[in-house]
């Protein structure tokens, strides 16, 4: 699934990133792969914080990329890689600020745009969070997303899932993840994710 995201950051990137006259060419890799790691830190943050309804609730449908500037998890995405692209990468903050607005809310919408495409099984709420957790959730999430986007029954007939209980398991998993241990990982992650663009 991670995978999957950084082709969106390779697709999205090319303008705003490969062909910017601001960004040396030496850098593009790495200016994606921080892209790439803002996208997949900021759902990890918002996960351990308790957040998996804000995540389900983006991922209801978008109404384009210029609507997702105004959710608050989007603006704390775009604010981490602004301050990345200036402070690493010595990118002016009007030019740091304009490829962060073109970027990421454009790879989001990509993204939100897939898990709600019944045609791309392959590209599912249950694997993108799995990838931020360490572990895939069956269907329970594409199921509640289902739910939230008019596609089944809401309530808990015939034995369904508690959606307290499978926040509650995702806080958890991704609270772990972020444990000594798995903090440890963080380096690993950036080379996975260069790797990966790179190819």
């Amino acid at each position: 699934m991670l995978e999957q995201l950084m082709d969106l950051v390779k697709n999205f990137g090319k303008d705003t990133v490969v062909e910017n006259p601001e960004i040396p060419n030496e850098q593009n890799q790495e200016v994606l792969a921080e892209a790439t790691k803002t996208i997949t830190s900021g759902f990890q943050n918002v996960l351990a914080g308790g957040g998996l309804q804000n995540i389900l609730d983006l991922f209801k449908g978008s109404n384009g990329a210029g609507s997702l500037l105004k959710n608050p998890m989007v603006t704390m995405m775009l604010g981490h890689f602004i301050s990345k692209l200036v402070g690493k990468y010595n990118l002016s903050p009007a030019s740091a600020s304009n490829v962060a607005n073109k970027l990421i809310p454009n790879v989001l919408n990509g993204m939100i745009t897939e898990t709600n495409n019944a045609q791309n099984p392959g590209f599912t709420l249950d694997g993108l969070i799995g990838s931020f957790t360490g572990g895939g959730a069956g269907s329970q999430l594409q199921d509640l997303l289902h739910q939230f986007t008019g596609g089944g029954s809401a309530d808990n007939e015939g034995g369904g899932t508690d959606i307290q209980d499978i926040i509650g398991s995702f806080t958890q998993k991704a609270r772990d993840s972020f444990q000594p241990g798995g903090q440890a990982a963080d380096g690993g992650l950036m080379d996975m994710i260069k790797g990966f663009l790179s190819k």
